[in-house]
């Protein structure tokens, strides 16, 4: 569709803003049909075909909130954004709640309604033309199924999502399924620890400083909030933040701009933020660690990924999945499971979730002498057979004396490894960091010691 042939809707019962907005999008080469009352639009609604809708909060005969719950009832792939009086944070959560993709505060600027409307159209475009949401998740059970339509639901909104579920869960890939399958899916996708920023670097790290700003800044730096501007920002562990931070996210999300360290002026920024920790983020505000009015803010929908133990009919097409693509990466024929191995698959509880199934089924094939994959290679074990990570660590046995010096600290090298591969559940990465190496090094080791039959492969994740 032409930029001739798009039409928007504006509902405003102050005729002066009506016809300035008429005017601005007129300018933008767009029709707009302007009117006062929830009775006038939903008359136009009924008669005549739109792209996008703006409508205001206070009406004569009703509210914003009434007509946006209508046209998501009734007009579904009808986008449409709230205007509404300055400070009125709550009222734009509450539209966003109830299906406006965004909201634009009065006085209206024409950056802010050029950038407001853009991406309403181009909400509409992605309906029309984007991949099925959902699609690249796998898993067919009944939360599963859910999950997919609510990711189709969020995609075509620009709502800050919080993202709940426990550690290995595959919260980040649901994130990064919502930016891809909207109308950012062009733009950049910023994911980022928050638990893994020194608290002294945050500011620098998310708003970004001016070159000499303190001791260390060489040069201009943008920043995580600039560095998504037009896509998404994904705060992963939002909970580690300290409280200092969560006053400037807030103000950074609210305003929708940033000041760098060192920078005198102030940058717009337009990004989606969604958010996710392993944590109940509900108990930490009620405990004080984090600031209720962020919560509120961070926490417009929310999206829950289950645990693996609520859809255990998608372990075999995880298992599947994982080892098909594992197998590809490596250069390596598919595996073949044994019935016993894939019951012993399906019988196992995985704490760790889908994280924990993608590196136990790395270590298979890592242990695995041919492509039968059986019990044994699996090494699982129940959750509470596993030794604490934090447990001391029992001591060496001492070395025989017909045992030669060189294979005694093979041994024990071997060990230490073994140990800490099972305490990352064969993440080599994480293995690698716990040891003190890099991951070249580690896997050079385990090519040494016979442990990894990968080859030349780079870990999928690093």
């Amino acid at each position: 569709m032409s930029a001739e042939q798009q039409r928007i809707l504006v509902v405003d019962d102050e005729e002066d803003l009506r016809e300035l907005l008429v005017i601005s999008l007129g300018r933008m080469k767009m029709q707009a049909h302007a009117v006062g009352t929830v009775a006038e639009a939903r008359q136009a609604l009924q008669q005549r075909e739109f792209d996008l809708c703006l409508t205001d909060m206070q009406l004569p005969d009703g509210d914003g909130l009434e007509l946006v719950r209508l046209i998501s009832q009734q007009w579904p792939e009808l986008p449409v954004a709230m205007i509404t009086a300055f400070g009125s944070m709550d009222t734009a959560i509450q539209a966003m709640k109830h299906g406006a993709y965004d909201y634009i505060t009065k006085p209206v600027s024409m950056d802010q309604l050029r950038r407001l409307v853009d991406d309403g159209l181009h909400i509409r475009s992605a309906q029309a033309n984007g991949p099925a949401p959902g699609a690249e998740l796998v898993g067919e059970a009944p939360a599963m199924r859910d999950l997919k339509q609510q990711i189709a639901k969020l995609a075509r909104s620009q709502a800050p999502i919080y993202i709940s579920g426990e550690s290995g869960s595959g919260k980040e890939k649901v994130a990064q399924l919502i930016h891809s399958s909207g109308p950012r899916h062009d733009k950049p996708f910023i994911a980022v620890n928050c638990g893994a920023i020194p608290s002294e670097l945050m500011e620098s790290e998310f708003f970004g400083h001016r070159k000499g700003s303190f001791t260390g800044a060489f040069e201009d730096r943008k920043g995580l909030f600039r560095e998504a501007d037009g896509g998404t920002l994904f705060l992963d562990e939002v909970a580690d933040l300290p409280l200092h931070m969560q006053v400037k996210l807030l103000r950074a999300i609210q305003e929708k701009s940033v000041r760098p360290v060192g920078e005198a002026r102030e940058f717009d920024v337009n990004v989606r933020i969604m958010c996710a920790t392993h944590k109940n983020l509900a108990e930490q505000v009620n405990d004080g660690y984090f600031r209720q009015d962020l919560y509120y803010r961070l926490n417009v929908i929310e999206a829950r990924v289950p645990p693996l133990r609520e859809r255990r009919e998608d372990i075999p097409l995880l298992v599947d999945f994982f080892s098909q693509r594992l197998s590809q990466q490596w250069g390596l024929p598919a595996p073949q499971f044994s019935r016993a191995a894939r019951q012993a698959l399906e019988d196992y509880e995985f704490p760790g979730n889908v994280r924990e199934l993608e590196n136990v089924l790395e270590r298979a094939l890592t242990l695995a002498d041919g492509p039968q994959i059986e019990p044994h290679h699996l090494q699982l074990r129940a959750a509470a057979e596993r030794q604490p990570i934090n447990e001391p660590l029992m001591a060496e046995p001492p070395r025989s004396n017909s045992q030669p010096l060189e294979d005694y600290l093979q041994d024990i090298e071997k060990r230490e490894i073994l140990k800490a591969l099972d305490a990352t559940l064969w993440n080599r990465t994480a293995a690698a960091r716990k040891l003190g190496m890099t991951f070249r090094s580690l896997r050079y080791r385990l090519k040494k010691l016979g442990l990894d039959q990968g080859g030349d492969d780079e870990d999928d994740n690093a």
